[in-house]
């Protein structure tokens, strides 16, 4: 078999730089064709050499590949790279050790993280660690995988499970076989092995590569999972960890949890937007009152439900009452993104839309989705009938309007093909007492309701700080300056809230 060379995964990483840290990343589809024979049972020293020129990077970061297996249960068989970067410490005098950036997604990176938020951190955290960022297996540049989905099929609207306006699950269920089929076709051997536990074990390969006894990390999202699972199955290893907007980690359920939590986040997020889309110096207002919005809002998308706009340029090419609702879940992601789901709202209710949103280029999205369904469909099963969904859809309908039934309803994972190669792993408060969760209180895609059962679940290892604020991504994003200090003092120093905190 054929390993990628460094130079085509070099290339590959600077066309893509520029493109948002969830979607970076991709490549040719390449699957089991860039799986190679090597033993892995040692590490070996990393290759660090400057990463592309031209790409925007800070020139001080750094790129090295290290090759793991591809079944961490045979590690001596086939293996994959992973593609790391780093920026060591400023101050080698203070150096503590390394604090590894753990993306979000699945199907995120945190390859060029060193250059990018990592230089949010502040000086102190800076000189302690040397900042390691990767792209997780799957996403390029790392050996990579795409489904070879149809354009349309790329759209989130459609990954999304949103049921049809009647509430019928049947159409999920049919895209859940259209998307599962192309991906045993196209998805290779590798698409079979892309899951928490694999990239919990590739972790502590990193770990080892750079000649660490422990890391610290900085987990956001789902990186909250991959951080708990890690700590988890490793917990010797683990110096100082910061959970960022924390997932539930049922350990049954897993992301089915998190796609039910929607309903709790979005009811969490939505009067915040009302409240900010109904004030009289807003540019975008979309009504004179906070109370008007709901109602207005799902007038209009039971409109667009029978009567959908044309989209020219979109994906897909109409404004649909689903597309709506899948607008308002990206938007209040944060703050800054609500004028994109009011002028939306404005628009649509003239009958008119606004210019068609622009897209990452196709091979991203291919390569994203690839990895985020693999690891969805592997880490757990679903059911794979549609009575098993049609009366929680209706339920969460009745109950929670505004997402229409989607968070309980059926994924690509109901038609999956491969079964989950592992148990979920269950996180318990066995280990050392290390770890830091922070949590903005109205957080969309991991509420704070989930959040506390992570808290719950590590016990006496962790502390959690619940912040006043709103959005997705809390420390140095979407959080506050207290919540901010507090966790670059733990990094810097070790020093946590001594209980749990909720603060301005």
């Amino acid at each position: 078999m054929t390993r990628i060379t460094r130079t085509s995964r070099v290339r590959r990483a600077a066309a893509l730089l520029g493109v948002s840290a969830v979607l970076l990343g991709a490549a040719a589809p390449v699957g089991a064709a860039a799986v190679s024979r090597a033993p892995s049972s040692a590490a070996a020293p990393l290759d660090w050499a400057d990463c592309p020129a031209g790409t925007g990077v800070d020139p001080r970061q750094q790129c090295a590949t290290l090759a793991v297996p591809l079944d961490h249960t045979d590690p001596d068989g086939p293996t994959v790279d992973l593609a790391l970067s780093r920026i060591p410490s400023e101050q080698p005098s203070a150096r503590r050790g390394v604090l590894l950036l753990i993306p979000g997604g699945p199907g995120g990176s945190s390859l060029n993280d060193p250059s990018g938020k990592g230089q949010r951190l502040p000086q102190e955290v800076r000189d302690r660690y040397d900042l390691i960022g990767f792209a997780p297996r799957g996403n390029a540049p790392s050996t990579s995988v795409s489904c070879g989905l149809d354009r349309a099929d790329l759209a989130t609207s459609v990954t999304r499970p949103w049921p049809a306006p009647d509430g019928s699950v049947d159409g999920n269920l049919a895209t859940a076989r259209r998307l599962a089929d192309a991906c045993a076709e196209n998805g290779g051997e590798l698409v079979k092995h892309l899951s928490t536990v694999a990239e919990a074990h590739d972790i502590d390969r990193v770990r080892a590569a750079l000649g660490e006894r422990k890391i610290s990390a900085w987990g956001v999202s789902y990186g909250t999972y991959v951080g708990a699972v890690y700590n988890e199955l490793y917990p010797h290893r683990t110096d100082r960890i910061v959970l960022d907007s924390n997932d539930d980690p049922d350990p049954v359920r897993v992301q089915r949890s998190w796609l039910a939590m929607y309903e709790r986040g979005v009811e969490d997020v939505f009067p915040d937007f009302a409240a900010w889309a109904s004030a009289p110096d807003n540019p975008d207002r979309v009504a004179a009152t906070a109370d008007e919005i709901r109602p207005l809002f799902l007038r209009l998308a039971a409109r667009l439900d029978r009567e959908p706009i044309p989209w020219p340029g979109a994906n897909p090419e109409e404004l649909t009452g689903n597309v709506l609702r899948q607008t308002m879940l990206d938007s209040l992601y944060a703050p800054g993104k609500y004028p994109t789901l009011a002028r939306l709202i404005n628009a649509a209710v003239k009958g008119t839309v606004p210019p068609a949103p622009a897209a990452p280029p196709e091979e991203v999205l291919q390569n994203v989705m690839a990895v985020g369904i693999a690891t969805v469909c592997n880490d757990a099963a679903w059911p794979r009938t549609a009575d098993a969904y049609r009366a929680d859809v209706a339920e969460s309908r009745a109950t929670y309007p505004l997402t229409a039934g989607m968070p309980r309803n059926a994924m690509v994972c109901a038609a999956w093909p491969y079964p989950p190669r592992q148990a979920p792993v269950r996180i318990t408060d066995r280990g050392p007492s290390n770890v830091l969760l922070v949590q903005n209180e109205r957080d969309v895609a991991t509420p704070l309701a989930g959040a506390q059962k992570l808290r719950a679940a590590l016990g006496r290892r962790a502390v959690m700080i619940t912040l006043d604020a709103t959005g997705h991504d809390a420390y140095l994003a979407n959080g506050t300056a207290w919540g901010d200090a507090t966790v670059s003092r733990f990094l810097a120093t070790g020093v946590r809230p001594a209980d749990d905190t909720y603060c301005c």
